[in-house]
């Protein structure tokens, strides 16, 4: 098992590049079964969740190499309809290969998808899309099965702008008959991402990054070579980072666009922010101010995967902040660990208050999902002495090899193996 050991205090200077976007490669890799052939996948980041991704489409036939960034992918042979059970319990992202394998094969069979414990993370959007395009479905013994000789264009409203269910709707959708429209569509960068992926194999969709997506059907699509978006999470957890250790960095490979709700946050207490093209400046040299009440929601609103993070930030400011979670129930685990570390944080129905200005001191805490680790690391650096954060295995999840990622920035962080 291994572990984080991070000395804080010390200023993060220097440059770095922002790896791809996981949120966004997953769906592409899942999508590659929509056509036969040969795919290059770019700037795929080296991690647990895109290894899982890569080993359920080698079990479906497919043949997958990854290196350097890059994915090679022939998709030829794939003829496997069943996703396998050990795998698809690893990650929750496997689900979106009920939407491709089911327009290509005609049938797939999935158990219920693993993931992080961070609240209700229901499938049933993606079930009742794929029942609307035609499908039918049966569930026993903790297997469903979807089955559909033709899918069909229909109008599909979703109740709430789930980012898998659009993306797994879309996916199945652009090989139906007819025109599909998905109202209250999820608008996060990644579907976006996802259309642009669709379009260049031959796919006719539009209306990704709002709230209607249309999306013609097509008979066929064909391979191609792909360069994945860049991760917004990672680069606002390096801004965030810089924000609560101090110092002066500079992020390559980003898209300011995406970064607009904590780009505001940030700049409004007390970190300087400079954008241009792909590169953003970010310097803080003194105690962030409070910021009064951030509610988390869908893009383009403050994103829930940011939370935690920035939840860590607003514990060294001065004043009090409180932050409304309304993505998931369950994301507020990190802050008993925060306490441990000495900030001073109270949960009342579905809202962290944070008084701020309380001096951290490391310890040893624990990461219970990927984004409450990345803000224990994130604790780490502001602390007072040495952290260990266990459990990073969570970490691995969503960036790729964090501790070298922060060594580059000169973080004192190591990795152990115990």
């Amino acid at each position: 098992m291994d572990t984080f050991a991070i000395e804080g205090g010390r200023p993060l200077s220097g440059s770095l590049r922002v790896q791809g976007a996981k949120n966004a490669a997953l769906p592409i890799l899942a999508a590659s079964i929509l056509a036969e052939g040969q795919f290059y996948i770019y700037d795929v980041p080296h991690l647990k969740d895109i290894e899982v991704m890569l080993k359920i489409l080698t079990a479906l036939g497919a043949r997958t190499k990854h290196a350097d960034g890059s994915v090679d992918l022939d998709t030829t042979s794939v003829s496997v309809s069943h996703v396998p059970d050990d795998l698809m319990g690893q990650m929750r992202s496997s689900i979106f290969l009920a939407g491709p394998l089911l327009a290509r094969l005609g049938e797939v069979t999935i158990s219920r998808p693993g993931g992080c414990l961070i609240g209700e993370r229901r499938i049933d959007l993606h079930l009742a899309g794929l029942t609307a395009l035609g499908a039918k479905i049966e569930e026993a013994e903790g297997y469903i099965t979807f089955r559909a000789d033709q899918l069909y264009g229909t109008n599909i409203f979703l109740s709430f702008p789930s980012v898998g269910a659009t993306e797994n709707i879309m996916m199945a959708a652009v090989l139906a008959k007819g025109t599909t429209r998905i109202c209250n569509a999820a608008r996060e960068p990644e579907i976006v991402d996802l259309q642009n992926f669709l379009n260049a194999m031959g796919a006719r969709i539009c209306g990704a990054g709002t709230d209607t997506i249309e999306i013609n059907g097509v008979t066929r699509l064909r391979p191609v070579s792909y360069r994945i978006i860049p991760d917004r999470i990672v680069a606002g957890t390096h801004l965030l980072a810089v924000g609560v250790s101090k110092g002066h960095i500079e992020l390559t490979n980003i898209i300011p666009e995406h970064l607009t709700a904590l780009i505001e946050v940030a700049r409004s207490c007390g970190v300087e922010i400079k954008t241009y093209h792909d590169i953003m400046e970010v310097k803080s040299t003194g105690n962030p101010l409070a910021y009064e009440r951030i509610i988390t929601s869908p893009f383009p609103g403050f994103p829930t995967d940011l939370q935690a993070q920035l939840m860590v930030f607003l514990a060294q400011a001065t004043g009090t902040s409180v932050i409304k979670e309304t993505i998931f129930e369950g994301r507020f685990k990190h802050v008993n660990e925060l306490a441990r570390m000495g900030a001073s944080i109270y949960v009342d129905l579905g809202s962290a208050i944070i008084r701020g200005g309380n001096k951290l001191s490391g310890t040893s805490v624990e990461a219970s999902d990927l984004r409450a680790g990345a803000a224990l690391v994130l604790a780490g650096l502001a602390a007072e002495g040495t952290t260990t954060v266990s459990q990073i295995h969570h970490i691995d999840r969503g960036y790729e090899r964090l501790e070298l990622q922060l060594q580059q920035l000169g973080a004192r962080i190591s990795r152990v193996s115990i």
